[in-house]
């Protein structure tokens, strides 16, 4: 079984989310790396970015399949994990903490309130098993 965090939302297409005084840290599930395998490269959104909710911003690619990142929330880029760049693996050995991928603060309208709990991201996974 994949590692849920409680601490952290979520969307249906698994990202995370972790917010902290109006940043929220964005990566992708341990489900989602599980899913997609070896990681090989990354295209993260630039620093200066403006993402709407849903909106593709970056790539993870695998040995298996590429995947679009789609962000959770709404707001401006204010870093990414340069270190992907060279060691995108990072993501399959540390979704969680190292494997994050970009931050971004908070617009008004961010979508929180859209993001899924720990409890309804496990729900939605074992729906789809």
């Amino acid at each position: 079984m994949s590692e849920i965090p409680e601490d952290l939302k979520y969307i249906q297409s698994h990202e995370w989310v972790r917010i902290e005084d109006g940043i929220a840290t964005i990566g992708i599930t341990d489900h989602a790396q599980e899913a997609l395998g070896d990681l090989v490269f990354v295209e993260l959104p630039e620093t200066g970015d403006s993402l709407n909710v849903d909106d593709a911003c970056g790539v993870v690619e695998s040995v298996k399949a590429a995947s679009d990142l789609f962000s959770p929330i709404a707001g401006e880029v204010i870093d990414n994990n340069a270190a992907l760049i060279d060691e995108p693996e990072l993501i399959n050995s540390s979704p969680y903490s190292e494997g994050w991928l970009f931050k971004v603060r908070l617009a008004e309208d961010s979508g929180l309130e859209n993001l899924l709990t720990a409890e309804k991201y496990a729900e939605m996974l074992a729906e789809k098993e």
